[in-house]
């Protein structure tokens, strides 16, 4: 499967998405008939209060968690008709992920690390393609350190590294400065949006950082489950 970076076609359509949870109180409401288009090659951020929804939609939009109403499209195919085995092997071939908690495996080098996503995916450059990208984010030396010798803002760079290193169609990133302070943050931000315009990466973002958002080409903004 591929995607037209350059295309007008949506990359991801969700129709009527809602998320609701069982609680001991009765049925929690995290999202109400949500309707997006996004198109490749956007930059789009998600914004809205703490409980808002807006991890949650990331997670349905990603194929991570299922919706209890409505649809995503993804790149033509319909992942509420999928079972896990086939959103995980769409997520591999089409999607990237940057968390606040950068998520690298902490008995691995940096380099190990980047290459990771493609020695799963069964590429045989996988070392090549991860030094290259992790001298693109300014880690040429540090390629044999692991998470703990690294600072939070080089944890990020390799988290970027290794998400972009599979050269996704998608970028998924979930407050990818709230664990940063504010310099090392800018810095992670300029990283991010170079490589996507490098790219052509669709990317959409969680955020509470309005400047960051400010960054995107579209702002959507959550209040208590829906699109305001």
């Amino acid at each position: 499967m591929s995607i037209n970076r350059t295309a007008a076609l949506p990359v991801i359509v969700a129709e009527g998405l809602g998320k609701t949870v069982p609680t001991s109180d009765g049925d929690l409401h995290i999202l109400a008939s949500v309707n997006l288009i996004i198109k490749p090659g956007e930059s789009i951020a998600i914004v809205g209060e703490s409980g808002s929804g807006k991890s949650t939609l990331l997670s349905l939009l990603a194929g991570l968690d299922t919706p209890s109403s409505g649809s995503v499209i993804v790149a033509g195919r319909d992942l509420t008709q999928m079972n896990e085995d086939g959103r995980a092997a769409l997520r591999n071939e089409l999607v990237g992920f940057v968390f606040q908690s950068f998520q690298l495996l902490p008995a691995l080098t940096a380099l190990e690390n980047v290459m990771l996503p493609l020695e799963l995916a069964g590429n045989a450059n996988a070392e090549p393609a991860a030094r290259t990208l992790l001298e693109r984010v300014g880690l040429g030396k540090r390629l044999q350190h692991t998470p703990r010798q690294l600072s939070g803002g080089e944890q990020q760079r390799v988290a970027l590294a290794r998400a972009f290193v599979g050269r996704p169609a998608i970028l998924f990133a979930d407050e990818p400065t709230g664990n940063l302070d504010s310099n090392t943050g800018a810095h992670i931000v300029e990283l991010l949006f170079e490589l996507n315009q490098e790219l052509h990466t669709t990317l959409i973002l969680v955020t509470h950082d309005m400047s960051l958002a400010a960054r995107c080409q579209r702002t959507i903004r959550l209040e208590a489950g829906s699109i305001v």
